[in-house]
C-alpha cells in the first residue's frame, strides 16, 4: 500500500470516525472530520478517498458528495452509512455504499477495491489514449518512418507494458464475486 495515499473518514459520530481511522491507520494517512462543513474544509487534492455518513446534522453526506463534484475533486467516495440504499442514490456520485454496522475488514476490503479500480480506471484510460495516437500514427506515417523514430518505439513499449497491466486487473477483478456477478448476464449460455 501506499503511504501517500490519504483517506478522509466523515461521520458525526466521533468514536465511530475514531475507530473507522485506527481500523485504516496501519495501511494509510487517515485523517477525520466531524461533520459536513469539516469534511470540506479538509478536502484537498491529496485526498483520495472519502468514506462518508449520509446523515449528519447541517450539511448532510448527500450534500458533502454533491459539492465534493462540483468542486472537481477526483477523490473516491464510499457511504459508509445506516441509510438503506433507495432509488435516489442513482444519481448520486459515490463509488461504492456500506450499510452500517460494517467490520474492520469489510471496511479495509472496501478501501483495498476502490483503490485498485482507481487504478485499473487510470492505467486503461492512458492505454487507450496511447493507442489511439499509435494508430493514427500508424495511419498517416510509412513504416519505415516508424521504425526509425523513438519516440514512436517508446510509445509502442508503453502500449505493450499498460497492455499487460490491463489483462492483469481485468483478471484480478475477474476472481472477484462482485465483478462476476456484475457481468453474469453478459456470459455467453452453454
Amino acid at each position: 500500500m501506499s503511504e501517500a495515499l490519504e483517506v478522509l473518514v466523515v461521520d458525526d459520530e466521533a468514536r465511530l470516525a475514531d475507530l473507522f481511522a485506527a481500523w485504516l491507520k496501519t495501511e494509510w494517512v487517515v485523517d477525520t472530520a466531524y461533520d459536513g462543513m469539516e469534511a470540506l474544509e479538509k478536502m484537498g487534492d491529496a485526498v483520495e478517498i472519502v468514506l462518508l455518513d449520509r446523515r449528519m446534522p447541517g450539511l448532510s453526506g448527500d450534500e458533502v458528495l454533491a459539492e465534493i463534484r462540483d468542486r472537481g475533486y477526483d477523490s473516491r467516495v464510499v457511504m459508509v452509512t445506516a441509510v438503506d440504499p433507495d432509488f435516489d442514490i442513482i444519481e448520486m456520485g459515490f463509488d461504492d455504499y456500506l450499510v452500517k454496522p460494517v467490520s474492520k475488514d469489510e471496511l479495509v476490503e472496501i478501501v483495498d477495491t476502490v483503490i485498485g479500480r482507481s487504478e485499473y480506471e487510470s492505467d486503461i484510460q492512458e492505454y487507450y489514449a496511447l493507442v489511439s495516437k499509435k494508430a493514427l500514427l500508424e495511419s498517416e506515417k510509412a513504416e519505415r518512418e516508424l521504425g526509425t523514430n523513438d519516440e514512436y518505439q517508446t510509445l509502442c513499449d508503453r502500449v505493450t507494458e499498460l497492455q499487460g497491466c490491463v489483462d492483469e486487473s481485468v483478471a484480478e477483478m475477474r476472481t472477484h464475486d462482485d465483478f462476476v456477478g456484475a457481468f453474469q448476464d453478459l456470459q455467453p449460455e452453454n
